[in-house]
């Protein structure tokens, strides 16, 4: 597979189903392709451009067949074909096409999408749609049959078969301590602590895939992970306007100079305005500022939950719809939210993922802070500074 760099170098090791034979337009394969043909190709600069890619073994099988490249170009594909070189043959499909090995190469070239149970590969476009709007939406990430089995673990949290201790579960919508009967928006807090085997899974593999590509200066790591159920015909099931950067301490007092962030929502429900699907503020994270956020429920003592004004007839909001098995991304500075789930039949299940710089993890971390609502500090009333705290924490917002 070819390395996940947007405009990958013709250097790459290219995977081989996306080569084409001029010739006869089949993908180039050690086995399939016995029409290749190199005319017009100098013998003199396709062995140099080899040679300067191979290990000593191959280059060593590379001098032993010089002499059938520069004797009988009409054979070069049986060369190919024995040497099995997944370098040489990227150079070969390269010299046939005409590229250079040295050369920029073709966006054409590079395989996107989901390559392998590990990797998914964004192009350019989305990356840049990240950037520019603040969140990304990807569709068919998982198969059903990989969906399926996360339902398996994520069914048994969200009812409450596999145990997740105090107000780590809890009713996103309601104060902490109302019965579950009435809950509306179960929410179960890292579900890979108090359930392990759930580690490691494919959607967490291909979400540090992705937030490489969204961030490649950055050493990104998991910081937390997040279940959430909208429950069917409950209107209050509503995720009020906030950006996420409103819950955590801020740069001041964990002494970074990084606040980067990819938060992942994986449907496994499909999700539409109906049941509340995700919608957001485009491009409100541009500043990279907190607006003045107040608490949901009057004081964050009684309820989890902050809100922040938007005026949807002057600021650009956008509706993420998401079938089951696709994703949503976005970054901690975007102001999003939800609607309840008017839907009588239908559920929304949401599996989340956060990862953010590996200096903020560890920053928080020394501090206490775990994004478990039983940690011994609250951290919803944590003065840290912020400006965006100080109306946040007074009750019913008062300053």
């Amino acid at each position: 597979y070819v390395p996940v760099s947007a405009k990958a170098s013709s250097l790459s090791i290219l995977s081989l189903s996306s080569r084409r034979c001029s010739d006869c337009e089949r993908g180039v394969s050690s086995d399939d392709c016995e029409e290749l043909s190199f005319t017009g190709c100098n013998p003199i600069s396709f062995l140099a451009q080899i040679m300067s890619r191979l290990s000593l073994f191959t280059l060593f099988a590379t001098i032993l067949f010089s002499t059938i490249l520069n004797g009988t170009l009409a054979h070069t594909s049986t060369f190919v074909t024995n040497l099995k070189s997944p370098a040489l043959v990227s150079t070969a499909a390269l010299c046939l096409r005409g590229g250079d090995a040295g050369s920029s190469g073709n966006n054409s070239d590079v395989e996107y999408g989901r390559v392998s149970d590990s990797e998914y590969r964004l192009t350019p476009e989305q990356i840049e749609s990240f950037h520019r709007n603040g969140f990304l939406t990807i569709p068919n990430v998982l198969t059903e049959a990989e969906v399926q089995e996360l339902d398996v673990i994520s069914n048994r949290i969200l009812t409450g078969k596999i145990p997740i201790p105090g107000k780590d579960f809890c009713d996103m919508s309601k104060p902490f301590g109302a019965p579950m009967e009435e809950w509306s928006l179960v929410n179960a807090m890292l579900p890979t602590k108090y359930y392990p085997p759930l580690k490691g899974n494919i959607y967490e593999r291909l979400c540090q895939s992705m937030v490489r590509q969204l961030f490649p200066v950055e050493d990104m790591t998991k910081d937390y992970d997040q279940l959430l159920d909208k429950r069917p015909a409950k209107s209050d099931a509503v995720f009020a306007y906030h950006q996420d950067m409103a819950y955590w301490p801020g740069s001041s007092v964990l002494g970074v100079n990084t606040t980067s962030t990819a938060t992942f929502s994986l449907a496994l429900d499909h999700s539409d305005i109906e049941n509340g699907c995700l919608r957001y503020v485009a491009g409100s994270h541009i500043s990279k500022t907190l607006r003045e956020h107040r608490p949901l429920m009057g004081d964050r003592d009684e309820a989890h939950a902050v809100t922040v004004d938007v005026d949807e007839s002057k600021e650009d909001v956008q509706y993420a719809p998401v079938q089951r098995g696709g994703i949503t991304i976005h970054d901690e500075y975007v102001v999003h939210g939800s609607g309840g789930n008017t839907c009588t039949h239908r559920g929304r299940r949401t599996y989340v993922l956060a990862f953010r710089a590996k200096s903020i993890v560890e920053a928080e971390r020394s501090i206490g802070f775990t994004h478990s609502h039983n940690d011994e500090m609250n951290w919803d009333k944590f003065e840290d500074g912020e400006s965006h705290r100080v109306k946040a924490n007074k009750p019913n917002g008062e300053v």
